[in-house]
């Protein structure tokens, strides 16, 4: 399974961002869950989880700037 692509995630509106920024940190939980009980059988889900996070936080991120800089020059 590849690392996801940045662009997918761009695609996205407010709302669906949120919403797999909510789910793909309660799979983090699960799979850390999971390995405290001895029952994690793909270790690699930790990587693709957390870059997968990282770039959804990063494009919200992005869009908080960008609407911050949108505003400061309205004023």
């Amino acid at each position: 399974m590849p690392l996801p692509k940045i662009e997918e995630i761009r695609d996205l509106n407010d709302q669906e961002l949120n919403d797999q920024i909510v789910a793909t940190k309660k799979e983090l939980f699960q799979l850390r869950f999971q390995k405290a009980t001895r029952q994690l059988e793909k270790p690699h889900q930790f990587k693709h989880l957390r870059h997968r996070l990282a770039q959804l936080m990063t494009i919200e991120r992005e869009r908080q700037l960008a609407a911050s800089k949108s505003e400061a020059t309205e004023e």
